[in-house]
């Protein structure tokens, strides 16, 4: 029996379903696994089965999707975030999906420290989705925390800038003295030094009191950050 091009195609086609939908099957599997090992809490096994699960099938939206948060719960903010963002690409028709990517981003910003680039994140977040209150709270507080950065950086210039003013004046005030003539009358020593003992006190009050202000403002950025941590293990998250 002799086969035309067109019957060999129908052929090839019918052997490569199997195969296909085994395939498919063994990226369902894997996912089912790491969402069992993640909310085990198991985040290396369950790294490892949505990565099998990525490598059968790159275009599954869930399985990027919990590697990047399985990522994020290891600490490992930058490929949490790479993950995300191949999350983000997939769901690109579905903004409120996008807008969870995003909030997760905005997270793992947070966590490195880069207040700008997360509080971008939160923004978009929440023009994809206004309804998001995690994300609008998230954005005040890197708000917060930007504008203390802010003053204290004001603060430190200020402080420096008083510092160089008081070495000027403490140059002056060690520099020779022209000689006396002997003519005139000799002054009293006891008042002029009398004024620079005043004029020392003053100085050393001025700079006890900014180093105290200072101490105080890093006091409370440093309240902050173990409050937003503790608000952080509070709050779970988002998951799939």
């Amino acid at each position: 029996m002799r086969f035309n091009s067109k019957n060999i195609l129908v052929i090839m086609l019918f052997m490569l379903i199997p195969v296909t939908v085994f395939a498919q099957k063994e990226v369902r599997k894997n996912i089912r696994k790491g969402n069992k090992e993640y909310k085990e809490q198991k985040f290396s096994e369950a790294a490892e089965y949505f990565e099998k699960a990525v490598e059968g099938n790159p275009n599954s939206k869930e399985a990027n999707y919990n590697l990047g948060n399985t990522l994020y719960r290891q600490k490992e903010w930058d490929k949490a975030i790479e993950q995300y963002n191949q999350s983000n690409a997939l769901e690109q028709e579905d903004p409120l999906r996008v807008s969870e990517g995003m909030h997760n981003i905005g997270n793992a910003m947070l966590q490195k420290k880069q207040l700008k680039e997360s509080m971008e994140a939160y923004k978009m977040a929440l023009r994809l989705n206004p309804a998001d209150n995690e994300a609008r709270y998230n954005l005040a507080v890197v708000q917060k925390m930007i504008q203390d950065q802010e003053q204290q950086s004001e603060g430190e210039d200020d402080q420096e800038q008083q510092n160089q003013e008081q070495d000027q004046q403490q140059n002056q005030q060690n520099q020779p003295q022209p000689p006396q003539n002997q003519e005139k009358k000799p002054e009293q020593p006891e008042e002029p030094e009398q004024m620079s003992r005043d004029n020392a006190r003053q100085l050393l009050q001025a700079i006890e009191q900014d180093e105290k202000e200072t101490q105080e403002k890093v006091q409370q950025i440093r309240a902050q950050e173990r409050e937003e941590k503790a608000e952080d293990n509070r709050r779970r998250n988002k998951n799939w």
